[in-house]
């Protein structure tokens, strides 16, 4: 039977056996005939004695044996008083036990529940029911009915249990005829609607194209889908034109609604330079704080180390080492200033530079905390420091509210215990990370921040770390001198010379960069399969599958991540007797495939060899499929430092990850990375995505293609156009505002 199949199951609840009224996953017994049987799955409030139909399929779960997956659950509302009896005795509506719910049987008959519902006045004239408990009771079966219709409605449209449980949360007990009369609140939270699917609905309740509602959420969607790609804000004239163009109505309708918004402070205005721009409000908040808590900590530094060049001249003599000028500057700054910005390419010294910083704090007692933005780059700063660092996420103590949205347990009232904080990988950390940095930060304490700005900025809105060292408000130091160690390496020196806009040494085949020439992108795509399935394997010892990394520039063609990914699948795990495989979203996932979550879920549980547990995969994070459990439909995902078991569902965020394009690659690092050179857009082969590629490469780098290409994309110097704040913010007086 194909997986996509449904069964149906009709039949009486027997019993509830657990459910969550936050998500509203249930695990109930269901009567069959003579036969009992479990279903589990997201459904409306229900309560023994509920007809029930389940849409859905049988799986076999290695705990709790046979059970029916539900995907979809229709109640049909008990009508005759026995059946109510038996309902309201159940505890289906909290506050009423056996005697109450024959107490209120008796005097209502076949209309209790409706009465209950429309009259509670009536209810609580019965002895022993006040009006505070008939007006509660009344809310309850109104909920459980808004919750029924809610999801009965989304269905027709295809959205599931699980966004329709969230918009309940969001919107209350009715969320259906709220809906109908705004369908684009769908596309205005995290919902997992998109606006197209609003937008169908709309026009399905005869909604006008140009009317109110609809323009104004087509501004705030063009506004968060801009988010998605670097932006904070907007200006206002762009912004206005694109969303006229997308929704297809006048300029003059659009400019119309958005001064509406922008009264109303849905979207907020602010002036940089010359030009009017609109940000969300949470955009606008996160880069004002940042800005203000930089400018605080700038007023009330931290207090400076004494003897600090005889602590650097001490560390010198014991680990007979010579610290470079600019490296002393930046320790100087570390431990006089309490603010720092450390940046500079590979092979610079930044490493030593940290190290000599954390020595010396630890050593005068100082407790120094370490973090990264992803899982892999916090296990680097570990290996080369020699401490314990964590990732952001972990070190805030991720968690979310009821609408899912992540909040953080480390904030201004339970700030963290530190008197330094250092973040490496600071180019990947966007401003909704550090606005949450800033306020788990306790005043007084150092802040390092450490990062390439010459790699490419976060995937995440916001261009923290540029607008920090372009604003010329804090210390700075750039460290510019490639060491002699470094200079063995022709990853190292190629990676200046990309970004100094020179060409890199493309003829040397006895050192770590090799340029591999191919002119037929079909030959080419060979090549990538035998490096990683055989050459490298066999020469170095690298496993494709942790230590070798194909990038590319684009996701598109021959030479983008889909097609590439498609061929080393095939390559390196074919399908097999003993590996199972699943069909989602279109993706083949085989046991032994190498993946990457490619975006935040923070409702994912996952656990490590040591006991510890938490919740949250991360956009970025890349892993090993180790099992598929088709019947329970669960991946079980070795990611790097956690294992974590995903539903189907979640498995839509999953992709593969034998190749990825260069900008999900950041804040990784691999023993071995395979670059195709071919020519492509020029948006999308440019020198910083060049020398992000490169920079990717810890022993070996593998050019294949044409020099050209490589030319051009070192003569293309496009800087990433951003649209942040944080600048100005930094630098204008907040006084004439």
């Amino acid at each position: 039977m194909p997986e996509e199949a449904l069964l149906r199951l009709e039949g009486e609840v027997e019993t509830i056996v657990f459910r969550n009224d936050e998500n509203g996953y249930t695990v109930l017994e269901i009567a069959d005939g003579d036969d009992v049987i479990t279903a589990v799955g997201v459904m409306p409030p229900v309560a023994a004695g509920d007809k029930v139909v389940l849409m859905g399929g049988f799986t076999e779960h290695r705990v709790y044996g046979r059970q029916f997956a539900a995907r979809t659950c229709e109640i049909c509302r008990p009508s005759e008083s026995a059946d109510i009896l038996r309902y309201l005795s159940s505890g289906a509506v909290k506050g009423i036990g056996p005697s109450t719910a024959q107490k209120l049987v008796k005097e209502f008959g076949d209309s209790t529940l409706e009465v209950m519902e429309q009259q509670p006045e009536r209810v609580a004239l019965l002895r022993g029911i006040s009006s505070e408990k008939a007006r509660d009771f009344a809310v309850q079966l109104k909920a459980n009915a808004g919750i029924r219709t809610l999801m009965l409605f989304l269905g027709e449209y295809g959205i599931s249990n699980v966004s329709a449980i969230k918009i309940f949360n969001a919107l209350g007990a009715d969320s259906a005829q709220k809906i109908k009369e705004n369908p684009y609140v769908l596309c205005q939270g995290d919902f997992g609607v998109s606006f197209e699917r609003a937008d169908f609905i709309a026009k399905r309740e005869n909604m006008e194209n140009d009317c109110e509602v609809r323009v104004c959420a087509g501004l705030s969607y063009v506004l968060r889908q801009n988010e998605g790609n670097g932006h904070t804000c907007l200006p206002k004239d762009k912004l206005t034109q694109v969303a006229a163009d997308y929704l297809n109505v006048a300029y003059d309708r659009a400019a119309e609604c958005l001064e509406q918004m922008l009264f109303d402070r849905s979207l907020l205005p602010d002036r940089i330079g010359e030009r009017d721009f609109v940000f969300t409000p949470p955009q606008h908040l996160n880069e004002m704080f940042i800005a203000s808590r930089i400018k605080l900590m700038l007023s009330f530094p931290a207090e400076p180390e004494q003897r600090v060049e005889q602590a650097i001249a001490d560390l010198e003599r014991r680990n007979h080492i010579q610290y470079a000028a600019l490296q002393k500057e930046a320790v100087s700054a570390a431990l006089n200033e309490g603010l720092l910005v450390l940046t500079g390419g590979p092979g610079t010294g930044k490493t030593t530079t940290l190290n000599a910083i954390i020595k010396i704090l630890q050593s005068r007692g100082k407790k120094v905390l370490l973090a990264a933005p992803t899982g892999r780059a916090a296990q680097r700063m570990s290996e080369l420091t020699g401490d314990d660092a964590k990732t952001l996420h972990r070190l805030l103590g991720v968690n979310w509210d009821r609408q899912d949205n992540p909040v953080f347990q480390k904030n201004e009232q339970n700030q963290l215990k530190c008197d330094a904080l250092i973040i490496d990988e600071m180019s990947m950390v966007d401003s909704f990370l550090f606005a949450g940095v800033m306020r788990a930060l306790p005043l007084g304490c150092r802040l390092i921040l450490v990062g390439d700005s010459d790699q490419l900025p976060s995937v995440g809105a916001g261009n923290v770390l540029g607008d920090l060292i372009d604003s010329g408000v804090l210390p700075v130091v750039r460290l510019n001198e490639i060491f002699r160690q470094a200079q063995q390496s022709l990853i190292v020196t190629n990676a200046h010379k990309i970004v100094n806009g020179q060409m890199p040494v493309l003829n040397r085949a006895d050192r770590d960069f090799f340029f591999m020439y191919r002119t037929v992108k079909a030959e080419a795509a060979e090549l990538i399969c035998d490096l990683c399935a055989e050459r490298l394997p066999n020469a170095y010892g690298y496993s494709p599958f942790d230590a070798i990394q194909v990038l590319s520039p684009s996701k598109k063609g021959e030479l983008g991540t889909a097609e590439l990914n498609e061929k080393l699948q095939a390559r390196l795990n074919p399908p097999a007797a003993d590996k199972a495989e699943a069909t989602i979203g279109g993706k083949t996932f085989r046991e032994g495939d190498k993946v990457m979550q490619i975006k935040n879920n923070y409702d994912i549980r996952w656990f490590r060899d040591n006991g510890e547990t938490g919740e949250g995969v991360f956009n970025g994070d890349i892993g090993v499929i180790e099992k598929i459990d088709r019947k329970a439909k669960l991946v079980r995902v070795h990611f790097d430092d956690k294992t974590a078991a995903l539903t189907y569902e979640a498995c839509t965020d999953l992709d593969f990850s034998y190749a990825v394009t260069v900008h999900k690659s950041q804040g990784n690092e691999f023993d071995a990375v395979i670059l195709p050179m071919f020519a492509g857009p020029p948006q999308l082969y440019y020198r910083n995505l060049l020398y992000t590629a490169v920079t990717r490469a810890k022993k070996t780098l593998i050019l294949i293609g044409l020099p050209q290409t490589v030319e051009a994309m070192v003569n293309n110097n496009r800087q990433t156009k951003r649209y942040t704040a944080l600048k100005t913010f930094l630098t204008r007086d907040e006084s004439m505002y």
